[in-house]
């Protein structure tokens, strides 16, 4: 989360269903940026609380029938979500609100968002639901979320989106299905015979595929790009060289590494990981111009080569407010400073009466994080409802015999080192009392006294 938190963008709603995206940072006056003849405006308003967008992830945008063509559309969004929760480091229950956009709906799993949200783990309590708007569902998505937390109804929302052309549903004809509901009150062997007969037909045999046409038009949207690029004077050439364009800078983008959403993800039936986007393919003028129209033919500008591809893929983001990001991030490693006050005071203790502290080490920023945030004032008053600072474990007490950066962190087995190592200290420190403790992801905390007595 630290790490996701360096890279937030502060969003605002900006009336309708568009958001405008502001300075990097949590606020624009700590983090804007001081290059030369930078812009110094902000969609910041008074009064307006900022929404903030913590962290993105998706898996490999795939061509549609290649590596995912065996899955299910609510496999990639399930894996989108638990890729955002290791991102960022966040617990499940903190998040408020799931929202999916999707286009063409597998109709096993209608409701995506809900059927993904499980899969990944997210409590039934957590609410989910899907939203469509063509392209432009995953953005939909976002700006739900947006005004669910503007409104005060969330603090913090996960929003997507997911597309699978592997497999979409292919319906029977209408008349078809007509015949199949009929069979069903037919009464007489007779009758049923006679549907039988009809529904052998070639009329009611061919299958209806999704349309690719908009409905209140007829028209494709191929037709209205070669409509729309006759209209403005742009040539085939023009295209052509602004693909080439397209998948070179994607290319050179991927090589360096610049694409850091990307999930590496290991599906299953498939050797390798995928942790690549296939359809980058960069080209020549001269190869682009041998291909033929695609919709308008044989006079239309638009190919296969300068328009998008079928692709399968997902993504997931976290968007929060500013001030359940700021706490969130706050919280996330500073759990021994939560609460080491709260257990040595518990067992009515004082500072000085602990002659032994085993800290986790996660990081060495994170310890010394922690050691700063006790001896703080304002941070004891701001953030622990504390009268003064509590005061921080001293050096000569604190992690004597090493520990987590140099003995090593198996995630499940370090609580039990750091008892074993704070028991193994106080007898051969003669020490009476130790304070155990340690971070954990998604803002956990744990701390313990240990006593150790004279045995008979």
């Amino acid at each position: 989360m630290a790490a996701a938190m360096q890279k937030v963008f502060s969003l605002t709603k900006s009336g309708g269903s568009s958001c405008a995206v502001r300075c990097l940072g949590t606020s624009a006056s700590q983090y804007a940026s001081t290059k030369t003849g930078a812009s110094k405006k902000t969609l910041a308003r008074p009064g307006i609380p900022n929404i903030v967008l913590v962290d993105v992830v998706r898996t490999p945008f795939l061509q549609s029938g290649t590596s995912y063509k065996n899955l299910m559309p609510h496999d990639l969004a399930r894996t989108a979500l638990q890729g955002l929760l290791r991102k960022t480091g966040i617990s499940k229950d903190m998040v408020d609100y799931i929202v999916y956009g999707t286009v063409i709906q597998e109709v096993k799993t209608s409701n995506i968002a809900r059927e993904a949200a499980l899969g990944a783990g997210f409590s039934n309590r957590i609410p989910a639901h899907t939203v469509t708007q063509a392209c432009i569902s995953s953005n939909q998505a976002i700006t739900t979320g947006i005004g669910m937390i503007a409104s005060g109804g969330c603090d913090s929302v996960v929003a997507g989106g997911v597309e699978f052309m592997s497999d979409v549903p292919i319906r029977h004809s209408r008349k078809m299905r007509k015949l199949m509901l009929s069979i069903n009150k037919a009464k007489t062997l007779p009758a049923r015979l006679q549907i039988i007969s009809q529904m052998l037909s070639a009329s009611a045999l061919t299958p209806e595929l999704p349309a690719v046409a908009e409905f209140s038009t007829g028209e494709t949207m191929g037709h209205s790009a070669d409509r729309l690029c006759a209209a403005f004077g742009i040539t085939r050439q023009e295209q052509d060289e602004f693909a080439v364009r397209s998948h070179t800078l994607a290319k050179a983008a991927s090589d360096k590494g610049l694409l850091t959403d990307k999930l590496t993800y290991k599906v299953p039936g498939v050797s390798a990981p995928v942790d690549k986007d296939n359809g980058i393919r960069p080209s020549s003028i001269q190869d682009m111009g041998k291909l033929r129209a695609a919709f308008i033919k044989p006079h239309g500008t638009i190919t296969a080569a300068n328009a998008s591809f079928l692709t399968d893929g997902a993504s997931a983001c976290l968007i929060m407010s500013e001030e359940k990001a700021d706490h969130t991030c706050c919280l996330t490693l500073l759990g021994p400073a939560y609460a080491t006050p709260r257990i040595v005071e518990k067992a009515g203790l004082t500072l000085s009466d602990i002659s032994v502290f085993e800290y986790h080490e996660a990081f060495a920023g994170q310890i010394m994080a922690n050691l700063k945030a006790l001896d703080s004032d304002f941070f004891c008053k701001s953030y622990m409802n504390r009268s003064a600072k509590f005061g921080a474990p001293p050096m000569e007490k604190l992690n004597l015999w090493g520990g987590s950066l140099s003995l090593g962190h198996p995630f499940g087995a370090t609580g039990v080192r750091l008892v074993t190592t704070a028991a193994n200290r106080l007898e051969a420190e003669d020490g009476q009392y130790a304070v155990v403790a340690a971070c954990a992801a998604g803002g956990l905390g744990h701390a313990m006294v240990v006593e150790r007595y004279p045995t008979k």
